[in-house]
């Protein structure tokens, strides 16, 4: 049979065409996909193809030292609308905006005023301008706030998604949310510095204290998960769930820290300071309770914005002069009662004039090393040290090192100094160094090392680590602890160290520091007092500025707290005692006050019965009422059983009680001020004129 090669070659040539037509409809296609439909298929890939999706864990909170929300992460939400079809083809698409036309119209009122009743400061014609807008522009991604920035709360955000609409899902009726880990702080500015910041993108973590020092606890470990179709739905598939951060338990007590806060920013602007700083510190553990850190800022007012309490590296001044005493007592140099004559407060030292605070008034003459502590004398102190070391300074600088003076804290948060005690193999170690070291210059200690010299004063003479973060905790367990860490176990004898804690009694009971004590309990301490160097120009450049502070420990028979204070002010009167020692005072009694236990003796069993004193005021009601319940136990205000036909006494009473009193008397009364009477004008007991006028003074 004869083969047909031109029928053959026929069909081979339109095979060839078909798949060669066939191969350029591909080519078309897929470049129309690349190109011409690029913008849609990733839309359709951003909606519907996800795959290894990050998840981000909630942050863990950082909580004060009785559980209290310090800092958490809570939700915040920016809401968009997309008011597009996902249809492609424009039969579809055209079909379905006109079938989302007659929503919107059908729902736009409700929509508005809805939104109104959320966010009340957005007027519902404004809602109804702004959305309009955005369909007209046919936006995919339109804020449904005019303001583009602002941020929903996640009930906020849950109540407009339950608007005609907006309720549903994103891919039908649009409305879609952008969510935000927002950092909180429940207490507001307090211990801002100690707990830390985060960045405003919280993806660049955190920027200073616990939260960066903690960090890797507190952000946890991110998730992944894929889109995967089940049944004709897309599913979010979870690859690896996410493992949400660990809570940290800080030291901090709430209390505390907002007492020394107030104190300390009520004091700074009483006399105009600059920075201030105020630590709390529990003796035994080193667990800091409060921790203050204030600037003034440009408006005059005071923020915590440096942790100016373990950076600030400053010459201490004269709470120095206790380390400088405890060396001497340490080396056999000294006694308590080893006598200096200072003359009239004025000394020369190596060509330079060392003197005393009240030199010009003729000085303190002849006294012992207590009494030198409690005037801090620099003369004699300086006069001691130099006498004593200035042919071995070196034995000196190895004192202050056996007491771990010069030792860096290595603090739980970042930003701390390290301490600068020159040795006299250092460049710039002058004859003069030894006696200016002494009493606090020429070396550098920030106030959290120099608190923590004083705790282990407090502490019998072990010192330990200020702890800032008591534990890490998951799901309330714990899962690490930080114990309370010994830096030195003696930092000096007991001989030295029932000294030294003798004579800082009695600095606060007899000495500059009087201000910093109280009635109620024994405190112990030492103030300080020191010109603040300007670099280059050393101390007489302009206008001086002043470090007042004082650091000490209360009670002072069993220390349970130790506390400093330093106050860095322009200018003149500058007083350790008067300024930084009033409030130590005030932290001292407010914490003293707060920390109170009752005494168990005390206690009031279940089968007592405790009938407490009547009020005094309209006593004649009270005891017709106490008559018919048949109470004879009371006991009546003195006013009431004393003041026959006198004026009553009413310091101490509410004015309505008092004015009560006073006007059953036939006498007028005149208020001053607001709270209890704290003064009368006529005293009780004076006979009584009618119509006559008593001043009362409340606050």
């Amino acid at each position: 049979m004869a083969v047909n090669k031109e029928k053959i070659m026929t069909r081979y040539s339109f095979i060839v065409l078909l798949m060669g037509l066939t191969g350029l409809a591909v080519v078309v296609k897929a470049a129309i996909i690349m190109f011409a439909e690029r913008t849609y298929w990733h839309d359709v890939a951003d909606r519907f193809v996800k795959e290894n999706v990050t998840v981000k864990p909630n942050r863990g909170n950082i909580l004060s030292a009785d559980g209290k929300l310090m800092a958490g992460s809570l939700p915040e939400y920016k809401i968009f609308m997309d008011f597009m079809s996902g249809e492609r083809d424009p039969q579809k698409q055209a079909k379905d905006q006109h079938r989302r036309d007659s929503v919107w119209k059908a729902n736009l009122d409700t929509i508005c005023k809805g939104l109104h009743t959320i966010f009340p400061d957005i007027s519902e014609a404004a809602f109804k301008q702004h959305l309009r807008k955005g369909r007209e522009k046919r936006s995919r991604n339109y804020n449904i706030l005019p303001d583009r920035t602002r941020r929903v709360s996640y009930i906020q955000y849950k109540e407009a998604k339950r608007l005609p609409v907006f309720r549903m899902s994103k891919y039908k009726g649009g409305f879609h949310e952008q969510i935000y880990n927002q950092r909180k702080r429940p207490f507001g500015s307090l211990a801002a510095q100690t707990l830390g910041r985060l960045y405003a993108d919280t993806a660049l973590g955190a920027r200073n204290g616990i939260e960066l020092a903690f960090d890797s606890l507190l952000r946890g470990r991110d998730g992944i998960t894929h889109r995967q179709k089940v049944m004709d739905k897309w599913l979010n598939m979870t690859d690896v769930p996410p493992v949400d951060g660990c809570d940290i338990l800080t030291t901090l007590d709430v209390g505390m820290q907002d007492i020394c806060e107030k104190a300390l920013t009520d004091k700074l602007k009483e006399i105009n300071a600059s920075v201030g700083v105020a630590v709390l510190m529990e003796v035994a553990t080193g667990e800091v309770k409060a921790m203050v850190n204030m600037t003034r800022g440009t408006d005059g007012n005071y923020y915590e914005m440096n942790s100016n309490a373990i950076s600030d590296m400053r010459e201490p001044g004269s709470t120095f002069k206790t380390a400088s005493i405890m060396v001497a007592l340490e080396d056999g140099k000294i006694t308590p009662d080893t006598e200096v004559d200072t003359g009239c407060g004025i000394m020369n030292m190596y060509g330079s004039k060392m003197r005393d605070h009240n030199w010009h008034r003729g000085g303190y003459g002849r006294i012992n090393v207590t009494r030198i502590l409690e005037v801090s004398s620099n003369v004699g102190v300086s006069y001691l040290i130099d006498k004593y070391y200035k042919d071995d300074p070196q034995r000196f600088v190895d004192g202050l090192k056996r007491m771990s003076l010069d030792q860096p804290l290595h603090l739980q948060i970042g930003g701390e100094g390290r301490p600068n005690i020159k040795g006299p193999k250092e460049r710039y170690f002058a004859k003069t160094t030894l006696p200016w070291m002494s009493i606090g210059y020429e070396t550098q200690v920030p106030p959290m090392n120099i608190l923590t010299f004083y705790n282990a004063i407090a502490n019998n003479g072990v010192m330990v680590r200020p702890k800032l973060v008591k534990a890490a905790l998951k799901d309330g367990e714990v899962v690490k602890e930080y114990p309370t860490e010994v830096i030195n176990p003696k930092i000096c004898s007991d001989r030295t160290l029932e000294q030294i804690r003798e004579i800082l009694r009695r600095v606060v009971a007899e000495g500059l520091a009087k201000p910093a004590g109280s009635k109620q309990f024994s405190v112990s301490g030492k103030t300080g007092t020191a010109q603040i160097s300007q670099g280059a120009a050393g101390y007489k450049s302009g206008r001086v500025n002043y470090l007042v502070s004082f650091c000490g420990y209360f009670p002072s028979e069993a220390p349970r707290y130790s506390c400093i204070v330093s106050i860095q002010k322009p200018g003149l009167p500058a007083s350790g005692g008067l300024m930084a020692g009033s409030v130590f005072g005030k932290i001292a009694e407010r914490v003293y006050a707060k920390d109170l236990r009752l005494d168990l003796r005390q206690a009031i069993d279940t089968t007592a019965s405790l009938m407490p004193d009547v009020k005094a005021g309209n006593v004649a009601d009270a005891r017709r009422v106490l008559k018919e319940l048949k109470v004879a136990d009371v006991t009546l205000p003195d006013s009431e059983r004393s003041e026959g036909d006198g004026v009553p006494g009413v310091v101490g009473m509410g004015a309505k009680d008092a004015v009560y009193l006073l006007e059953r008397k036939g006498l007028r009364v005149r208020l001053q001020g607001v709270g209890r009477v704290r003064s009368q004008s006529i005293a009780q007991g004076q006979p009584v004129r009618k119509g006559q006028t008593v001043v009362l003074k409340l606050n």
